[in-house]
């Protein structure tokens, strides 16, 4: 196939017999749990906890289908990684130069704007649990700093660890929170019949809901975390799509529990939550008034852990995809996992150069008004890289850039197709939405 230097070759692997499958174990999970992590952030929490707030049970069958869909696209990934040998951004290159230049954009305004909100959303709950000690932008920069300090210093394997801590955390307090409010499991079996609420604009909230809980560049970063994980063939494939099940399986339960939080403690009081990060603290003060401190208390550790692990996910994820980026843009010509599996790449100038513009230029957002003009950029290509993501999958799978065997069947074109279009329609409504005429 024509790469983008005007070469032709074939991006599969070579005849003959392929690597030993690996037996399916739990042992072997990781990559999954940090998936899991880094998608679940602050602001999807928010959005569920309001879902629940507004609907009660009724989009718990949407909060299920959005998990469905994101383990279809995250499992292509990994397929890609592993049955070819190249990473995700080496088969966009073969696609055209257009994919370059949509990621090197993306990548530059996304990581701008996205570092200082990751790290207010970290400061956030560490302002509430000490509200005497600093200022909300100072503990934004500890906490970006905190970040970078981890991820210069530390391979995949410390990262991965690390992670899954946090991750642990966040399960007991969402589990936790699900129990102590009692949940009306008739409603909530009932929430998971297909039907969408009849209020104005109820179905693009029910395909946002879908869409939102878990869907990030994150996806397109797990690939780049099975290989680091010394995962680079397809000897490996079982292995992978255990892991990713448990990965979306630990984004339902996070989800549903706080769906269950929403639909039984804000729905039934009829307490509207403030939308943003903001949301979260002020359900802090309502658990601290309706179940004592310490639910309060824990539930704050929890949303810590939720933000932190975005931030340090991204903080390694994306800067891994920002080096093989640059990697091929010096003349690289084919972008290996087994670099990534290496450890090379996590010691690249390119990596932590990636890195500081994540943690220090954006700092300077936490102590302005956002720009506004550049927030408006920054919506349009969140929304576009989606679809992108989406539709480009379907593309090289299908291709002879991929090994005959690997290539979609019948259900992962259907769920790939179905999470193209899903992305596609919350892209044109999220444009759509942008105040344009303030922008000229």
């Amino acid at each position: 196939m024509a790469d983008t230097t005007g070469n032709t070759q074939d991006l599969g692997a070579k005849d003959g017999p392929g690597p030993q499958p690996r037996r399916s174990s739990w042992r072997y999970i990781g990559p999954g749990i940090v998936v899991a992590a880094t998608g679940v952030g602050a602001g999807d929490l928010v959005a569920t906890l309001i879902a629940g707030s507004n609907f009660g049970y009724t989009l718990l069958w949407a909060a299920v289908v959005g998990c469905l869909v994101k383990i279809s696209l995250a499992e292509a990934c990994g397929r890609w990684h592993l049955s070819t040998g190249r990473t995700l951004f080496d088969g966009w290159a073969s696609l055209g130069s257009w994919t370059t230049w949509f990621f090197a954009v993306y990548a530059v305004i996304w990581g701008f704007v996205y570092g200082a909100a990751a790290m207010s959303s970290s400061a956030l709950p560490l302002q509430a649990l000490f509200p005497s000690v600093m200022d909300l932008e100072y503990w934004g920069i500890s906490c970006g700093l905190v970040g970078l300090v981890f991820v210069w210093f530390n391979k995949y394997a410390v990262f991965e660890k690390v992670m899954t801590v946090l991750v642990g955390v966040m399960f007991v307090v969402t589990v936790y929170l699900a129990f102590r409010v009692t949940p009306n499991l008739g409603d909530a079996f009932a929430g998971l019949l297909p039907v969408v609420p009849d209020e104005k604009d109820s179905i693009l909230n029910t395909l946002g809901l879908i869409g939102g809980v878990g869907g990030t560049i994150t996806l397109a970063a797990y690939g780049y975390w099975v290989n680091a994980k010394g995962w680079t063939n397809s000897g490996w494939m079982k292995v992978m799509r255990l892991d990713n099940r448990v990965a979306y399986l630990t984004t339902g339960v996070f989800v549903v529990a706080m769906l269950f939080v929403g639909a039984e403690l804000l729905h039934s009081a009829n307490i509207a939550l403030s939308g943003g990060d903001q949301g979260l603290v002020q359900l802090g003060d309502i658990l601290d008034d309706r179940y004592g401190t310490t639910t309060g208390t824990l539930f704050l550790v929890g949303f810590f852990a939720a933000s932190f692990t975005s931030l340090i996910g991204v903080w390694h994820g994306v800067s891994l995809m920002f080096a093989d980026f640059l990697a091929r843009r010096r003349g690289e010509r084919q972008a290996r996992a087994d670099e990534l599996a290496s450890g090379r790449r996590e010691r690249s100038w390119t990596f932590r150069a990636y890195l500081l513009w994540l943690t220090f230029p954006p700092m300077i957002l936490l102590f302005q008004d956002e720009p506004f003009r550049l927030i408006i950029i920054y919506g349009v290509l969140g929304a576009a890289f989606m679809p992108f993501l989406a539709l480009t999958l379907l593309w090289l799978l299908n291709s002879s850039r991929t090994p005959r065997e690997w290539r979609n069947g019948h259900l992962s074109n259907g769920m790939l197709a179905a999470a193209g279009l899903l992305f596609l329609v919350l892209a044109v409504k999220q444009i759509w939405d942008q105040p344009w005429s303030e922008f000229f």
